[in-house]
């Protein structure tokens, strides 16, 4: 695999939609439930060197279902989406991102680690998978994009959940401790925090709404 030594420019983040940098690529080991994974990572995508704290305590507690779809919402290169497929052949995991690098490298992920039912798709937040309805909602959201952003994740979810559907969110505990809570108690009624670690914390509600 061809290295290049270039940076990407500041402007140039992991949320812009056509990253313009060369791709500077690397490659991740990881190991989740016993299963070893790779994944190929590349500049201007979010944690290039590794799988970053709040990913893998989300990856660590999330709550599947036992059959129905899965959507990763802002995936980057795949670890989470990749790691529910691969942990349930049931489920149809989709994986999008506002980033086409991302979404370039999650496919080549997906096919990298053999995974048959993970399907991946370009575009920005629900858009892609708006003709759909999930069972689980997964997402590490990109707070550097903005609070904005971060809110219309968890207030969007609804439209695309089936009944009893859950939302999990991985967040950093001092960012948003208030606004997190109140943004969940108004779109699901209630939350729960379902992991805490390392600074981080997963937010789980579920759709009563439908």
């Amino acid at each position: 695999m061809i290295k290049n030594k270039k940076e990407p420019p500041i402007s140039d983040h992991y949320f812009s939609s056509s990253p313009q940098s060369e791709a500077n690529y690397g490659l991740v080991r990881a190991k989740f439930f016993g299963r070893s994974f790779e994944f190929i990572t590349a500049s201007s995508v979010f944690s290039k060197r590794r799988i970053d704290t709040g990913t893998q305590l989300l990856i660590e507690s999330m709550i599947l279902p036992e059959e129905g779809s899965v959507l990763d919402i802002g995936c980057g290169y795949g670890a989470v989406g990749i790691t529910a497929a691969t942990l349930n052949a049931k489920l149809q995991v989709y994986l999008t991102d506002v980033n086409a690098r991302a979404v370039d490298l999650a496919k080549k992920n997906v096919e990298r680690n053999r995974v048959f039912n993970a399907h991946t798709r370009h575009g920005y937040l629900y858009e892609p998978v708006k003709d759909l309805k999930f069972d689980c909602i997964l997402s590490n959201p990109p707070v550097s994009a903005g609070m904005e952003t971060v809110k219309a994740i968890i207030t969007g979810a609804p439209k695309i959940m089936r009944s009893n559907a859950v939302f999990e969110m991985v967040i950093r505990s001092k960012i948003g401790a208030k606004l997190f809570p109140t943004l969940f108690t108004e779109t699901f009624g209630n939350y729960t925090v379902t992991a805490r670690g390392s600074g981080f914390r997963v937010l789980t509600g579920k759709n009563s709404k439908n």
